[in-house]
This record gives C-alpha cells, structure tokens and sequence, in this order.
C-alpha cells in the first residue's frame, strides 16, 4: 500500500484527514509533528496519532534550526509584511514542509498531505516548498478537497471513532517562537477591537508595569548574540525577549492584510520579540550602514519579505537577495539599549565599533572640525537642477 505523510497537529482537521486519507486515497498515513515552539503537548498529539489510526508517528524537535535558519535572517531583513506583520507563521511553513519531505522519503511515501484550506497563504507555502524540494511527490490538501462543515467534520469523526474535544475557543491560534497568530470569532468583523481574552503574550496596558525596563542587545554579524550582558543561545534570546517585552505590552499587532490569494482579511498577532528585535536590528544598522546601502536594502528586504510571505523560499531571487543583505550584515555589530514600556519598544541607545557617527562632525558646538565655508558651494550645486527648472518654468508661465 501506498504511503502519504501527514503534518499533523492534533486538532480536528488533521486527525479526520487521516482516516479521510485512508478512505479516499487507499494509503497508510504517517504523521509528522515538527515543534517550531508551538507549546503543545506532543506526547499527547503522538498518542492522539495513533489511536486515530496513523501507522507510524515522528515528532521532530526544530526549534534551533527554525531560529537559526529562518528567523534569523528575518531579522537580517528587517521583515516587516505590508510593514507589520514580522511573518511568524509564513517563515515556518517552509520548515515544516522540508520534514514532511525527508520523512517521505526516507519512508519511501509517494505523497505528502497538509491541513490547509483553500483560502489562505499556507497552501502556497506547503504545496511550492515541496514540489521544489521532491517534484516526484505528489501533495494532497483534505481540507482543501473535502468542503467539510465543522458540524460535518465532528460527525464524521464521531463516526470514525474519532476523540473530539470540546472546543477550547472561539478563536483559531497558530503559534511558533517568533509570534502569535489569532483569527476568527469577533475579530472577523475589522471594527472591532480584539478582546483582551485573545492575548496570551502580551499584558494589557492598564496591567503593564508602571516603571519602564531597560534591555541592553548585543548584535554579531546582523543577529542578536547576548541579553542584558548574557551570551544566550539563539531560542532562549527569542524566547526571554517574548516574555521581557510582552510583560510590558509590547507587540500586539492589529491591521488590514492583503493575502497572496487576493483576499482582505483582518489580522491580530502577537509577537514580542519578533517586533522589539526588529526594530533594534534597524536603529544598529542606520548606525553602521550608508544612506545609499540603506535606501537599498529597504527596498531589498521588502522584495526579500514579501517572497517569503508568498510562498517562495525556495525562489533563487531569495538567495540572491540574501547575498546583498549578508554582506552589509557582516559591519553590524554592536549593542542596542530598548526602554520597553507600556506597549512601545525604544530605541533609547546603541553603540558600535563599526559606527558612521562622528561627535566632532555632528556637534553644532564650534570646536567641531566640519568646514562650514564649504557649506556654500555645496548648497550651489546641490540646487542648482531645482533651481533652474523652476527658472525656466516661471519664464514659460510668464509667456503664456
């Protein structure tokens, strides 16, 4: 019998997919689980498998390649979708779909399946990432096929044996190290303001600590090395700075996104570190970098962004992009100090020994050595296109 590997998340979707998967498509079903920092049960989602009815279950523990290989250049490209979204959810898709492809193949699978539906961003993640890793596998979407009511679904799950539980919320969640995602429920409906009960990560304003905190960064190569002084790996700097900065409000996120699928949809997010990490990254960088490298990596990281919020990590222009950021990425070293206080984090200090900043340049005091008497000239021929172009208009004005 043929074999398909499932992602499987333990929820209502996935595990009637795999009976569904059995049914449908003859096929003995193997479910994979990569944790990315999603704080589930995992012992339970693997027991959940197999009652289900799964021949064979893999739990994979990725949350330091996903903060090393896909988070990590995220904040090297300062990405930031329709400049809000830090794209949590979208940078572990291709992660999740490189394992259900070495798990095919190394259990000799023809097919691979996910739980996406035919609405969202997702679908595009899993089905290009893996036909670019394996075009030979064939990759099935149950939710995408079946049209299914949740009424529908709880039936047949009812039917097949199935467990189902009660359903724990209203909303729907997706969570890895980088951030929070929440949709459904009265956050449908872009007037209203999201309940605090959708937050989890982030404390309300009037609850947030009445003093701000102060959280010195240091960065190596474009990405951050220690915290307040401490060298720490790369998940426990994530996770530290989710508790540090959500504890004072920081990173709620509420805006209008435009889906690659050409729909509009309210989206919430949660996403502390991702967002405080971010914009330390950025002040280091207008320290280190010039005006013109920095004018163009911010059109670069939007290109490099909006790639893999599409779906396209395997794209040759991502790596191609990645070799202009890495390389201005090697003089960005140094510390950054955010004051984090009642929903804003603030650049407030940075220091670097690749720092543009000259003191006795900059100071408006005299003993700067700035030759102000050149000042003149250089204002002559910096206005002079604008000058002359506004002469010449006024004198064909003049003959009308």
């Amino acid at each position: 019998m043929e074999k398909v590997v499932l992602a499987y998340s333990g929820g209502l979707d996935t595990s009637v997919a795999i009976k569904w998967l059995q049914e449908k498509y003859k096929m003995d079903v193997i479910t994979v689980t990569v944790d990315v920092g999603q704080q589930e049960d995992f012992k339970a989602i693997a027991e959940k498998s197999k009652i289900v009815g799964a021949l064979k279950h893999h739990d994979i523990d990725a949350k330091k390649e996903f903060a090393e290989n896909y988070v990590f250049p995220a904040i090297k490209a300062d990405a930031m979708y329709e400049e809000k979204y830090p794209i949590s959810s979208a940078l572990s898709r291709p992660l999740i779909a490189s394992k259900l492809v070495e798990v095919a193949e190394k259990e000799d699978a023809t097919a691979v399946a996910h739980g996406c539906t035919g609405r969202g961003n997702d679908q595009v993640r899993f089905d290009v990432t893996v036909k670019a890793l394996n075009p030979n596998l064939k990759v099935i979407a149950p939710v995408r096929e079946w049209s299914l009511s949740r009424e529908e679904e709880i039936e047949y799950a009812k039917k097949h044996g199935i467990p189902v539980k009660a359903k724990r919320s209203i909303y729907s969640v997706d969570q890895n190290l980088w951030g929070r995602s929440i949709e459904c429920g009265p956050l449908e409906n872009p007037w209203n303001e999201p309940p605090q009960d959708v937050f989890e990560w982030t404390t309300a304003l009037d609850k947030t600590p009445a003093k701000p905190e102060y959280v010195d960064l240091e960065f190596k190569g474009g990405i951050p090395v220690s915290l307040n002084g401490k060298k720490l790996d790369p998940v426990s700097i994530i996770v530290q700075m989710n508790k540090l900065a959500g504890a004072h409000g920081v990173g709620t996120i509420d805006h209008m996104e435009d889906r690659l699928v050409g729909i509009k949809s309210r989206e919430v997010y949660e996403c502390p570190a991702a967002v405080s990490l971010i914009e330390a990254h950025k002040d280091l960088e207008k320290l280190v970098l010039t005006r013109h490298e920095i004018a163009i990596k911010t059109i670069l990281d939007a290109q490099w962004t909006w790639l893999v919020y599409s779906g396209l990590w395997m794209e040759p222009l991502k790596k191609d992009l990645e070799g202009f950021i890495n390389v201005t990425q090697e003089r960005v070293n140094g510390s950054v100090k955010l004051k984090l206080w009642k929903g804003v984090a603030k650049v407030v200090g940075r220091s670097s020994p690749n720092s543009l900043y000259d003191l006795d340049l900059a100071t408006y005091d005299v003993s700067a050595k700035f030759d102000q008497s050149a000042a003149p000239g250089f204002i002559e021929l910096w206005g002079l296109p604008t000058i002359v172009a506004h002469s010449l208009g006024a004198k064909i004005k003049a003959k009308k």
